[in-house]
């Protein structure tokens, strides 16, 4: 019994590995049709020839707290956005899971916290996450106008649920952004995601 535990353990971690290095930096981005909080479809083909940041949301983790209570995320957002690019928040959560809220309320939220992201897409069957290998929330991606990946990690490089920490940190994603924008090379394109755990169905 211990022996079959072991290996179907194994088994999940391998898959998990293999999911997340399913979506590797420089090929084309999975594409994925997704209902948003106000009821319209969203799929990632119709933003070919735009930059596009997917954030993966959980609005009761500590971690995503941090960074909405900061304006961090709002802020990071807002510049992008202003600057051309699509940023679709992701919540994965299943139903009974935490973070999971009917698309009213999760509408208050985003209006409650000043979210700037041009739509917050509900996953609740976890397909889209389970395919980009989302493992924390906030899980950030980058996809490139040409619709390849550009950059797959963390928004900063402080593990923390410490506010004050924010100003501290170098911020991945905006740098990632602004090196795309100028014609440049990425230079950190993955990094380690922190956050909670997302809240997929079992």
């Amino acid at each position: 019994m211990k022996k079959t535990n072991k290996l179907l353990g194994l088994l999940s971690f391998t898959f998990a590995l293999s999911a997340f290095a399913s979506v590797k930096i420089g090929q084309e981005a999975p594409n994925f049709t997704l209902t948003d909080t106000n009821g319209k479809t969203h799929s990632l083909a119709d933003f070919k020839g735009k930059v596009v940041v997917l954030e993966w949301l959980n609005h009761d983790c500590p971690y995503v707290v941090k960074h909405y209570e900061s304006k961090n995320m709002q802020k990071t957002q807002e510049e992008l956005t202003a600057k051309g690019a699509v940023w679709l928040s992701i919540n994965s959560s299943a139903p009974g899971e935490q973070g999971n809220f009917p698309a009213a309320k999760a509408n208050e939220l985003s209006q409650t916290k000043g979210s700037k992201a041009t739509a917050v897409l509900l996953d609740e069957k976890g397909e889209v996450g389970n395919k980009y290998g989302a493992k924390v929330t906030p899980h950030m991606y980058i996809i490139d106008a040409s619709g390849k990946l550009a950059y797959n990690g963390a928004i900063d490089d402080i593990k923390s649920t410490k506010v004050d920490d924010v100003p501290k940190a170098k911020n991945y994603v905006l740098t990632a952004f602004n090196e795309l924008s100028a014609g440049k090379k990425v230079s950190k394109s993955t990094s380690t995601p922190y956050g909670c755990s997302v809240k997929y169905k079992n």
